[in-house]
């Protein structure tokens, strides 16, 4: 199971965390994941980025997170690893 962390914080915020947020509900929704993601949202991580929102997976830090580049991240750090973890 992943814990997905969006940073809610005021500058991820204004750097389209509320974006990031909708893009995770409807990937996970769209792909049956309800059982192996948990998304939920957190003030400033402290990893403040200038292009974009900081996600955390389980203690992992990734910053500058958008909407040009979530495909990626959501195939490489979310997708892939569950699909490892099912078998």
């Amino acid at each position: 199971m992943l814990i997905v962390q969006i940073c809610v914080g005021s500058s991820c915020h204004l750097r389209g965390a509320p974006e990031i947020v909708e893009l995770l509900q409807k990937e996970v929704e769209k792909n049956h994941l309800e059982d192996d993601v948990i998304l939920t949202g957190s003030f400033c991580s402290g990893h403040c980025n200038c292009t974009g929102g900081t996600v955390t997976i389980n203690d992992e830090v990734h910053t500058g997170i958008n909407r040009e580049n979530f495909r990626e991240f959501w195939n490489e750090k979310i997708l892939a690893p569950v699909m490892a973890e099912r078998g």
